[in-house]
């Protein structure tokens, strides 16, 4: 088990942030001790790091909320879970694919420029 403080340190995540994905629902099933502290466990730094991965990729809040609802439902929501993430999977991809090109116009203009000082240098 771990305490909030723990999972600040491990996760990175702020503790406000923690407090306010369990107020929204995004972290259902986090208990607390006997003095009321919030304690979590493995599970619930496993869901983290997916939730991490799934907002620092683009999905809002609010998608991410719908995803642990689907979840919370069980295992009728199966198929809907996978496409939702085939989804999501396709829309990083595209994302990629356009930063990659970004990128490789950047690394040709800093190639010119390379050149350019070079050829002021002799």
């Amino acid at each position: 088990m771990y305490s909030i403080n723990e999972i600040v340190k491990i996760t990175g995540i702020p503790a406000s942030t923690l407090r306010y994905y369990e107020q929204e629902g995004i972290l259902p099933d986090v208990n607390r001790n006997t003095n009321g502290r919030r304690m979590y466990n493995d599970k619930i730094l496993e869901w983290l790091e997916l939730v991490v991965a799934l907002k620092d990729t683009g999905m809002s809040i609010e998608e991410i909320k719908a995803y642990t609802n689907l979840i919370q439902q069980g295992d009728e929501t199966l198929d809907i879970r996978r496409e939702f993430l085939l989804e999501h999977k396709s829309n990083v991809e595209k994302s990629l694919a356009k930063t990659q090109y970004h990128l490789e116009k950047i690394i040709r203009k800093i190639t010119v420029y390379d050149v350019l000082m070079h050829k002021k240098k002799n």
